[in-house]
């Protein structure tokens, strides 16, 4: 297996209830091709929410160079969080076998949706180092901080993972993703924010403010077309407050990613960005409903080793 041979035994983190707990049903068939291919690794089942981070963690400090994740995008946001609390992110490799429903991250990295497939990365090891992002917010009225590999919102789109993580989530990812959109759109209103992209500021009435480090969000909206992982930036998407029948029309057109040439759509790139309101407004990092703003993103450039 070339290089990963010099590597530890990896650790491998199964969150079984991702993709509609359908994870539970292909970890059997995963574990066998890891076997089959000759990995050496021990694995841990995730039990609750934010135990991958815990597990992640423990990993590291145990010496483990190569941990895999399997499990969907929220599963491999914990893992990216659990690395980065030892500081040893420089030092391990991170493998995604992605058996979510999203598959929203590995389309822009490039790593294969198929579950067997992926298992496969790992006998022809590529590493590839990409940025993640990070962002201080409020939780519950308190500081806190967290990475994010993929994306994070304000707005409407974390309006909509609100109601889907709160009200909907037992129905499974469609359905409770499309019951949370329709609901969002029904009570959503633009609020006023204060954005200051790269030290400029502007007041803004917005829909949704989105920092993209990579292209698909939402289960394969191309919300960045152009976002890039390892340029060193965020592509932000800025929605300005648009009607509902405005907003139900353009949706479609996200999936697309031909939403860019509405004229109450901006994209920026950028490497900091600060978001004020007023008003309260919540947040979502990787799909993870987070906290409010005041908020402030960061990129982390060439942060994270990939295997791909």
């Amino acid at each position: 297996m070339g290089e990963i041979n010099r590597l530890s035994r990896a650790r491998v983190i199964v969150n079984p209830v991702a993709g509609a707990g359908r994870t539970a049903k292909k970890w059997p068939q995963v574990m066998a091709r890891l076997k089959s291919m000759g990995l050496r690794f021990e694995h841990d089942l995730t039990e609750a929410p934010g135990h991958a981070v815990e597990l992640a963690r423990s990993a590291v400090n145990k010496g483990y160079r190569l941990v895999v994740s399997v499990g969907g995008d929220g599963t491999i946001h914990e893992i990216v969080n659990g690395i980065h609390d030892t500081g040893s992110m420089a030092d391990v490799w991170l493998s995604i076998i992605s058996t979510g429903t999203g598959h929203d991250y590995i389309r822009t990295i490039g790593i294969p949706h198929d579950h067997m497939e992926a298992c496969q990365c790992l006998t022809r090891p590529r590493k590839l180092t990409v940025d993640l992002g990070v962002v201080e917010y409020l939780a519950q009225g308190q500081a806190a901080k967290r990475l994010f590999v993929n994306f994070a919102g304000l707005g409407f789109d974390a309006e909509v993972v609100k109601a889907t993580t709160q009200r909907f989530k037992s129905l499974g990812a469609l359905p409770s993703y499309l019951l949370g959109l329709l609901t969002t759109l029904v009570s959503h209103r633009g609020k006023q924010v204060s954005l200051k992209v790269d030290g400029e500021v502007e007041d803004r009435k917005g829909c949704l403010v989105l920092m993209g480090n990579g292209k698909y969000g939402g289960g394969g909206m191309l919300a960045t077309p152009d976002a890039d992982p390892m340029d060193g930036f965020f592509d932000v998407l800025i929605i300005d407050d648009l009607s509902k029948p405005d907003l139900l029309w353009s949706l479609p057109r996200v999936y697309r990613g031909t939403h860019l040439t509405h004229p109450r759509v901006t994209v920026k790139r950028a490497r900091e960005i600060e978001v004020l309101s007023s008003e309260p407004m919540s947040l979502q990092a990787d799909g993870e409903l987070l906290g409010e703003v005041p908020a402030r993103f960061q990129v982390l450039p060439a942060a994270l080793n990939l295997i791909v």
